[in-house]
C-alpha cells in the first residue's frame, strides 16, 4: 500500500467522523490511532532496542559457546586454528628430527582441542560483557549494518576479553600439553645450526583465533534475527528486528 492509499482511507474516515458529530478531541485521537494502525507502526522505546540487541547477543554468545565447546567444535568447523604461520620455518626443520614427525597434525589438534575446553569455559566472560555495555546508540547499530551489534560489543569490549581469556587459554593449553610439546619443539629447532632463534609461545595465536570463532558465530546469529524472522522467537526479537 502506498501513502496516497493511506491518505484516501483516513480522508473517507475524517468524512465519516465528522458526520457522526464526534468532538475535535475525539476526532484527533480516532485518527491519530488510525494513521498508526494503517501504517503499522508500533514505536520502539530507545530501552527495547538496547534490550532487544542484548537478547540477540546473548543469544549468539550461547549458539557459539555451544557449537565450539562441543567435541571437535573448532578442529572440524571453518574457525578451525591452523598452526601460526611464522612456525612453518619451525615445523619443516624440526618434523625431520625423531619425535616430531607429526609435529603439524599433532600441534593442530592441541590448539584446537584447548580453544574447545576454553570455549566452555567462556560464557560468563561474554555475557558479563555485554550486560555491562550500554546502547547510547541503539537506533544507529539497530539500522546499521548485519553484523553492528557484534562489530560494537568486539570494539568495546575485545581487549579485556582478551585479557580476561588468556588464563583460560593458558589453563587449556597446559591440559593437553601443548605449550610444553611446542617449546620442546622450539627448543630443538633453536639447536640447529644456522638458523634464527625462534618464538616458543603460541598463547597469544590460539587466544586470537578463538575469540575469531567467538565473534563470526555471534555475527552470523545476529544476521540471521536480523534477516530470517523464523529466529526472532522472543516478542521482544520480533518486536526489535521484524520492522
Amino acid at each position: 500500500m502506498t501513502m496516497t492509499y493511506f491518505s484516501r482511507i483516513l480522508l473517507a474516515l475524517s468524512i465519516i467522523l465528522i458526520q457522526v458529530g464526534v468532538s475535535n478531541a475525539q476526532f484527533g485521537k480516532i485518527l491519530n490511532k488510525a494513521e498508526k494502525v494503517l501504517k503499522g507502526e508500533n514505536p520502539l522505546s530507545k530501552d527495547e532496542v538496547a534490550m532487544g540487541l542484548k537478547e540477540a547477543l546473548d543469544q549468539g554468545i550461547g549458539e557459539a559457546v555451544d557449537k565450539l565447546s562441543a567435541e571437535d567444535g573448532y578442529l572440524k568447523s571453518k574457525y578451525k586454528i591452523e598452526v601460526p604461520s611464522e612456525a612453518s620455518k619451525v615445523i619443516s626443520k624440526v618434523k625431520m628430527l625423531p619425535g616430531f614427525e607429526n609435529i603439524e597434525r599433532e600441534l593442530t589438534e592441541r590448539m584446537n582441542k584447548a580453544a574447545e575446553s576454553a570455549a566452555k569455559k567462556a560464557t560468563p566472560i561474554f555475557v558479563n560483557a555485554v550486560k555491562s555495555i550500554t546502547f547510547k546508540d541503539a537506533m544507529d547499530i539497530l539500522g546499521g549494518t548485519d553484523d553492528a551489534a557484534t562489530s560494537y560489543l568486539q570494539d568495546r569490549s575485545y581487549d579485556n576479553l582478551y585479557k580476561e581469556f588468556m588464563p583460560v587459554i593458558v589453563s587449556a593449553l597446559d591440559e593437553v600439553n601443548a605449550r610444553s610439546y611446542w617449546k620442546s619443539a622450539v627448543s630443538a629447532y633453536n639447536k640447529l645450526p644456522f638458523v634464527s632463534k625462534a618464538n616458543p609461545e603460541l598463547d597469544d595465536h590460539v587466544n586470537k583465533q578463538a575469540l575469531v570463532g567467538m565473534f563470526s558465530l555471534i555475527a552470523l546469529k545476529e544476521k540471521g534475527i536480523r534477516n530470517n524472522s523464523a529466529q526472532q522467537n522472543t516478542k521482544l526479537l520480533k518486536k526489535v528486528f521484524g520492522k
